[in-house]
């Protein structure tokens, strides 16, 4: 089995590590776990770094367990916020909880009859019965005010940036934390918490709950938060957050964004984001290097990381997809894409309207009377019979051409193509 701590080490996967760490995984098998805030109903690309750990510690023979927090996810957790955020109705929460549990299981092995096979637990099961005397005098005896309040997430709520300042609610979140370290610790037997670099403060909490609580060793392992090499916030575009749910980001624009990574971002993503082993990493970045304008390290990370999320059936489809604008696709490929990636692929296109009543209708009248694709039948007629005019990503040379309901894909678009770049969407009404 690989060393767990080693694999992160040189894949640049380890922000902060507590003493002993590594020396306790030496030992044998160990059991660890990943906090999730159920927030929303699809995790996103931000949650990958820690569910990618996640899975290095069960490819590395320990146990994982994916806590999904139905209860802390209640108040919402204060760090790195400069707010206090929405809270959810249990309807919604509950909703949220199923929705990533089932995620969680395209990364981690449920299912298995092997002795690390992942496990999922949900802080409201223990957490909905306790009640707030029993709290306060079982756990909050545990931990100071002095000590929270050392903690960077309440300082920075606390200081002159923020007006909001913090509620009780929140402030109480760390030791929620911390008992969950506690729960896991006692009944399964979870000696180390993972999670991203922002967890520290709560991850600690939880380890000296355990030492106080219990005389105990437990342990803290954080990854860093990821960056771009532009400042940029990762994971973000004009239009949000790349989810992993393919409603919400279709897997043609999942694709899309780790094939446009910088080349400095896709030698540090492809090292975090994917299981590919060490030399074939360095072999692929390096044949990357020799000739970077081929984008071969983006085009390998973003297949590794599409087939992960979506499979390998959805990524042939993005792949294809993605030829469609620059490659040689033809009218057979384009009706194969659904409504979706359609849309996805000719974002931005210019639109226009046609009534289907007025369909069949001659092609220099559709282009240039119709919609306004062509200023005039003399200007189409002249692109059409000179061969620079496709219909639908086929060549159109007929000037006597009717266009008619045959030609529409997905029962409302018709594509038409000046050149080899203009492309302009009919949508018939």
């Amino acid at each position: 089995m690989k060393n767990f701590v080693e694999e992160l080490k040189w894949r640049g996967m380890i922000h902060d590590i507590t003493p002993g760490t590594e020396e306790e995984l030496s030992k044998g098998p160990m059991s660890a776990y990943v906090g999730i805030d159920p927030t929303g109903d699809s995790l996103h690309i931000g949650h990958l770094v820690s569910i990618m750990i996640l899975k290095h510690f069960q490819a590395c023979g320990n146990k994982p367990f994916a806590l999904v927090g139905g209860a802390t996810g209640m108040i919402g957790d204060p760090s790195m916020k400069s707010q206090e955020r929405n809270l959810l109705d249990n309807e919604t929460l509950q909703h949220n909880v199923s929705c990533i549990k089932a995620q969680l299981g395209r990364f981690l092995d449920f299912d298995s009859d092997a002795p690390n096979k992942a496990e999922l637990v949900n802080n409201y099961d223990w957490m909905k019965d306790y009640s707030f005397i029993d709290f306060t005098r079982d756990i909050g005896k545990m931990i100071t005010v002095n000590y929270m309040m050392a903690k960077d997430s309440v300082k920075k709520r606390l200081s002159t940036e923020s007006r909001e300042g913090m509620s009780f609610t929140e402030f109480t979140y760390q030791l929620l934390q911390g008992y969950d370290f506690v729960y896991l610790y006692e009944n399964y037997g979870v000696k180390l918490q993972l999670g991203g670099a922002d967890q520290w403060g709560n991850i600690t909490t939880g380890t000296e709950m355990i030492r106080r609580r219990n005389g105990g060793e437990a342990y803290a392992l954080t990854c860093p938060l990821i960056t771009k090499a532009d400042g940029g916030k990762f994971g973000k575009t004009e239009k949000g957050n790349i989810w992993l749910d393919p409603e919400r980001t279709s897997p043609y624009q999942f694709y899309q964004f780790w094939l446009n990574v910088s080349d400095t971002d896709a030698e540090k993503y492809i090292k975090i984001f994917t299981m590919l082993d060490r030399p074939t990493i360095e072999a692929a970045i390096e044949e990357h290097r020799q000739d970077p304008g081929l984008r071969t390290l983006q085009k390998l990370l973003a297949r590794e990381v599409t087939v992960m999320v979506h499979g390998e059936a959805e990524y042939q489809k993005a792949l294809e997809a993605s030829r469609m604008l620059f490659g040689k696709s033809t009218s057979e490929d384009l009706r194969k894409l659904d409504e979706k990636t359609f849309l996805d692929v000719f974002d931005g296109v210019p639109t226009f309207e046609i009534e289907a009543s007025s369909l069949p209708v001659g092609i220099l009248d559709a282009l240039a009377v119709h919609t306004g694709i062509f200023p005039s039948k003399g200007e189409a007629r002249k692109m059409v019979q000179g061969n620079g005019f496709s219909l639908n990503k086929d060549k159109l040379t007929d000037i006597n051409y009717q266009l008619s309901s045959s030609d529409i894909i997905d029962g409302k678009y018709i594509l038409a193509q000046k050149g080899k770049k203009d492309y302009y969407i009919i949508i018939v009404k």
